[in-house]
């Protein structure tokens, strides 16, 4: 068994872990709609390659991102604080602490809103699968995963921001 190295840690306090230090990967006119949702990407701190961990805090009125849903990437939401509202395609369920939400790849366009007046604290898991791409129901936006790891951002009909 290998020894992590110095820039892989072994264990972190999650919540001591710096944000992101970008809020969204998404262009603008959206990009400011993530304003108070603030992400802590523990995977990658550990060279997880295969799947992502963050611990996301979404103030009152954030959101976890536009309404959207993965052609590849399964995800994985575990609420620790507060009470968010999952928004799916035809459906509203408020999620309490110790609730958990699954999301397969190709199913239901689905989000996190902060309804409330306190924080809300969850784990975010999903995979990074090659050749993923996101669909956003209720927006002109398409995303494809990129070969290099990063999401590559278009209109629908594919015109780049």
């Amino acid at each position: 068994m290998e020894k992590p190295s110095e820039l892989q840690p072994a264990a972190v306090e999650a919540a001591a872990v710096a944000p992101r230090a970008r809020a969204s990967n998404y262009p603008e006119p959206f990009a400011s709609r993530m304003r108070g949702r603030e992400k802590r990407v523990l995977g990658d701190l550990f060279g997880l390659n295969n799947f992502g961990v963050n611990l996301t805090r979404l103030a009152p009125g954030a959101q976890s991102a536009l309404k959207h849903r993965h052609s590849r990437q399964d995800e994985f939401v575990f609420i620790l604080e507060g009470e968010p509202t999952l928004l799916l395609d035809d459906d509203e369920i408020v999620l309490r602490v110790g609730m958990c939400a699954g999301f397969p790849a190709q199913g239901a366009a689905h989000c996190l809103v902060n309804r409330t007046d306190r924080d809300v604290v969850y784990l975010e898991i999903g995979d990074r699968s090659a050749g993923d791409a996101a669909t956003y129901p209720d927006d002109d936006l398409a995303a494809a995963f990129g070969p290099d790891g990063h999401w590559i951002m278009t209109h629908k009909d594919g015109r780049p921001y």
